[in-house]
């Protein structure tokens, strides 16, 4: 969300909280130019007629609900002068430090990230973060939108993050497929990309799967025609090993193309920050 000056006296902000979906291929976002931000704490302001005192709080934990924002809010500036990018690991926060970083769990799954505050809000309800896009894909909760969440100050990107998986993941991750053949594809070297912490910041359990049996994968898109699903293909295959299947979800076929299996998430993090770089923005981690 983005935090705009309206007057020299007086702040709003617009607030978005979306679903996004599996769907069709989607063209991409223009790539955010570079912004400097600078550190702030700000002084005490009021939206709607709450107040909030921006403060420096080391000891921050607080347990309430997440939503996200994202191509609305693309390419536009922050609260404290950075260039909001729907695809970095960031969230906006009412009252903690710009920048400062937190980890964010999203506790109807045990998934954890690093984030980095840069702007002001979110201002509905008793939501408590709003984090960019990219960030409720690594979460597990693009599709829904909003979810509970624990969110604990931490000092800095090289944080150590909890990982744990639920036991019951999203029903469209665990389905039984029926494998569609893709005669024409070659199987070329595993993705190899160098990552730092910093830029990861996110799901990794290490070199063994998250659970005995599952196999990671980075999902870019699920589609209802079989020429969109090629066209997928093509546009991706230089990233790694791919794979279509055909599934029904609620009386409905789709074709889903997968990259992988990948060995560890921090390498899925990396393929799926490639495949939403092509423009595929329904790209997500998921695990089978």
């Amino acid at each position: 969300m983005e935090f705009k000056k309206l007057s020299a006296l007086f702040l709003c902000t617009a607030v978005l909280s979306a679903c996004g979906g599996e769907g069709e291929l989607q063209t991409s976002a223009p790539p955010a130019p570079s912004g400097e931000g600078s550190y702030k704490v700000g002084d005490p302001y009021q939206i709607a007629g709450k107040w909030y005192t921006p403060k420096e709080d080391p000891d921050y934990n607080q347990v309430g609900i997440a939503s996200w924002y994202g191509p609305d809010f693309h390419n536009k500036q922050t609260a404290n002068g950075e260039i909001f990018n729907m695809n970095d690991l960031t969230a906006a926060h009412t009252t903690l430090p710009m920048p400062s970083y937190v980890r964010v769990t999203n506790l109807a799954n045990n998934r954890s990230l690093i984030l980095k505050i840069n702007d002001r809000g979110p201002f509905v309800g008793n939501r408590i973060i709003d984090v960019s896009r990219r960030s409720a894909q690594l979460l597990g909760f693009e599709e829904r939108g909003t979810t509970r969440v624990r969110v604990e100050a931490v000092s800095g990107p090289d944080a150590p993050v909890q990982v744990a998986r639920s036991s019951e993941p999203p029903p469209l991750e665990r389905q039984s497929v029926a494998k569609v053949e893709v005669a024409t594809l070659e199987v070329l070297e595993p993705l190899q990309v160098e990552t730092t912490p910093a830029q990861i910041a996110a799901i990794d359990p290490g070199p063994a799967a998250p659970e005995a049996g599952d196999e990671i994968f980075v999902q870019v898109g699920a589609y209802s025609q079989i020429g969109n699903a090629s066209r997928a293909i093509t546009a991706v295959k230089h990233l790694g090993s791919i794979a279509m299947e055909g599934v029904t979800l609620n009386g409905r076929k789709l074709y889903r193309v997968r990259i992988g299996p990948l060995h560890t998430t921090t390498s899925a993090n990396a393929a799926l920050e490639q495949v939403l770089a092509l423009g595929h923005n329904t790209a997500k981690v998921v695990f089978d």
